[in-house]
């Protein structure tokens, strides 16, 4: 199945795919399948100070070519007899007032995975495209290996997303497993400055200059 999968993700256009077994999934369905999408170098090199109207409808995209993605493959699983729950790409969870995550962390998912690891920016950083990436997650009973071995975490401490941060939502200190993403990111900061400020390119909170100011992209 994993073959399958993969094959139909990358037929799709898909950049990269991982598998891997959880402790504790989604809905009792402890394997996953994480995509990666790249997203367009000449889009975010466009991106100084301020997000685009460009990237807001580009972020947008892909994550709707995304959910669409993690759908086909849940109806390939469950045409050979498993279940399957898809995360969407972008979906914040309203949880007792706090709105700022999701059902399940595709950061997390994606590095259990073996594509990557996070960064001090809280950005996920694939081994090959560095943080230019959006990221999808679906949760199922179809067993899966997990990877052997996990990639490093690339991040090298530069602090330069901390530097070009606007809102200073970027504590600057390193992220390790286990680690809670309120200790060296502060969402609700990063949400409300693009809120404020940007809601005339849309809804406000799609930034961008911490993925186009991280050096892994060259």
């Amino acid at each position: 199945m994993e073959k399958i999968l993969r094959e139909k993700m990358l037929s799709l256009g898909v950049s990269d795919v991982g598998f891997c077994h959880m402790d504790e999934g989604v809905g009792g369905l402890d394997n996953a399948m994480s995509i990666v999408v790249k997203l367009s170098d000449a889009i975010i090199d466009e991106i100084t100070d301020k997000p685009t109207h460009t990237y807001f409808n580009h972020y947008r995209t892909v994550n709707f070519f995304i959910d669409q993605c993690l759908l086909q493959a849940g109806l390939v699983l469950q045409s050979h007899g498993y279940k399957f729950i898809t995360v969407a790409a972008s979906q914040s969870i309203n949880d007792e007032g706090w709105n700022y995550r999701g059902r399940f962390s595709h950061k997390a998912a994606a590095r259990l995975c073996g594509l990557g690891s996070i960064g001090n920016s809280c950005l996920f950083l694939h081994k090959d495209f560095g943080a230019r990436v959006r990221l999808g997650t679906l949760f199922t009973d179809c067993p899966f290996e997990s990877p052997r071995v996990l990639p490093p975490n690339p991040c090298t401490g530069c602090n330069i997303c901390r530097q070009v941060c606007p809102s200073g939502a970027i504590s600057g200190k390193s992220w390790h497993e286990g680690m809670d993403r309120r200790e060296f990111f502060n969402a609700e900061k990063c949400s409300s400055y693009m809120k404020s400020r940007f809601k005339k390119i849309g809804r406000g909170a799609v930034c961008g200059i911490c993925i186009k100011n991280c050096p892994l992209n060259k």
